[in-house]
């Protein structure tokens, strides 16, 4: 069988927008095609990003390392320290905290996770606490952090969003990525087909493609202005409709984790780099005031503010297709759930990634892109789902906000797994999903379900065997973390960067 032909020349793919999602697709394309692809990237200076999206999840650190980037130039280029989870402030109930770590805790059983024989040993007179067994969690609350041998600490990073799209531009420029400054004025369109044929400039010129890519963020120009691929909205299930951000001087070292700090009518979230902190507010309008929300950030800031607060409105909710005709959404241009478990960045990397898997030798195909779509859709519900837990499952009815959050209907998808994990301890993952059972268990106790039970298999070990298994384990995680260095001092020597 003789395979079909390659095209004959390069094809040619239009990225509009820069940003963090530009910049990414940018140097992704770039590095993995090379000269097979005719890539250029359209954006103007005169046109800010949201720019916020600091605190990232470990899959970034697989990211960078398909595209060779040095973590240590990296950190440095772009202020980053470690991050091994989120300390969540107040969800539960005020006064209440806990902490979502990224890693495992303890050690699953391919029957069951280990939540099983924790919860098995509460019952047979041990009282340590479940974070005992987490090695990211003991290493981020004494602030200690060090690559491990085995990569046995698993962590992510809180960087500058703006400087990591400028270290990406620098990559991708280098590999072939062609930058054209202007502000699109018109997308035209094929008469016949219906697809994207050129983006217009104010300027006058025309960037013809074969492929484009929207990075255009809540305008969404391309996928939404121009073919109306249609926005699911998700505010039935995410009350939260707006955000202030604004940046400050460090006035201590950089902690090893993001925190997020539930207040009355959503939540605060602090991201400490090298050398400055990204502080931010979330609400929703309905409960909260604007200028009562910016005084309440303002008021509770540490150290001098570097820019002017910057305020986001906001619909949560998806693009119903995130790849229709020749044109690809990537990033805020696809859809948007706020940054509490902070997978913004990693949103974007999943559709490029995809894309990259999906790109088309000659024609369009519809089966590709019908299953880029419902991938992309399975992403954005799953984490919606992970989302809407910390709002729903929680002791909290102090205010108005949290009453009616308590009230609302949640997804079907959702009920499952919290009453599964409600009257059995089980939490099972579909489709590759990108939170584990391990953080499913840290959030669900940690907003306050005890499971009612918990499987057989933990009852085949004796009294003794059950004691020895829990104390090796908690052991080995005190042991360890007690052998790292203080997270700031370890930044400071792998990847320190120059103030400013």
């Amino acid at each position: 069988m003789i395979p079909p032909a390659s095209p004959a020349t390069p094809r040619r793919i239009v990225i509009a927008g820069g940003g963090t999602a530009g910049w990414m697709a940018a140097a992704a394309l770039a590095r993995t095609l090379g000269q097979v692809i005719d890539l250029t990237l359209i954006e103007s200076d005169a046109i800010g990003t949201i720019g916020v999206g600091e605190s990232t999840i470990p899959p970034l650190v697989l990211y960078n390392r398909l595209l060779g980037i040095g973590e240590a130039e990296f950190m440095r280029a772009t202020q980053a320290t470690f991050k091994l989870g989120i300390m969540f402030e107040n969800w539960k109930d005020v006064g209440e905290t806990y902490f979502h770590s990224f890693g495992a805790t303890g050690k699953d059983h391919w029957s069951a996770g280990f939540q099983h024989f924790w919860l098995h040993g509460l019952n047979n007179g041990h009282h340590h606490s479940y974070d005992d067994y987490c090695l990211e969690l003991m290493a981020a609350r004494e602030s200690k952090f060090a690559h491990l041998p085995d990569e046995r600490m698993n962590y992510a990073y809180q960087l500058d969003a703006a400087l990591y799209a400028t270290f990406l531009r620098r990559m991708a420029e280098a590999d072939g990525a062609r930058r054209i400054e202007g502000k699109i004025a018109a997308v035209e369109l094929h008469g016949e087909c219906g697809d994207i044929a050129a983006l217009r400039l104010e300027d006058g010129s025309r960037i013809e493609g074969d492929l484009f890519i929207d990075c255009t963020g809540f305008k969404a120009l391309l996928i939404e202005g121009a073919l109306k691929a249609g926005f699911d909205d998700w505010r039935n299930f995410l009350a939260c409709d707006s955000a202030i951000a604004v940046q400050t001087a460090s006035v201590r070292p950089a902690l090893p984790y993001t925190r997020a700090i539930a207040h009355d009518a959503g939540w605060q979230w602090r991201i400490p780099l090298q050398h400055r902190q990204g502080n931010g507010i979330v609400y929703c309008s309905r409960f909260l005031d604007h200028e009562v929300a910016l005084e309440r950030l303002l008021g509770s800031v540490e150290g001098d503010t570097l820019t002017e607060p910057n305020k986001i409105r906001y619909i949560t909710g998806v693009r119903r297709k995130q790849w229709h005709r020749n044109c690809v959404a990537v990033g805020l241009a696809g859809g948007f759930l706020e940054p509490l478990e902070s997978t913004a960045i990693h949103l974007i990397q999943r559709s490029v990634l995809r894309l990259i898997r999906m790109l088309p030798a000659g024609p369009i195909s519809p089966r590709d892109v019908a299953e880029f779509n419902e991938q992309a859709q399975v992403d954005m519900e799953q984490i919606r789902d992970f989302l809407v837990l910390h709002y729903k499952v929680t002791q909290r009815r102090d205010s108005p906000f949290w009453q009616e959050c308590a009230d609302r209907v949640i997804p079907d998808s959702l009920a499952q797994k919290i009453e599964l994990f409600r009257e059995t301890g089980r939490v099972f993952r579909k489709n590759e999903e990108l939170f584990s059972e391990n953080s499913w268990t840290q959030v669900m106790m940690g907003q306050g379900i005890v499971p009612q039970s918990y499987h057989p298999i933990t009852t085949k070990l004796r009294r003794d065997e059950l004691d020895n298994f829990l104390s090796m384990l908690r052991t080995g995680v005190a042991s360890t973390v007690a052998t790292l260095p203080a997270h700031h001092d370890y930044v400071a020597r792998y990847c320190g960067a120059a103030e400013g």
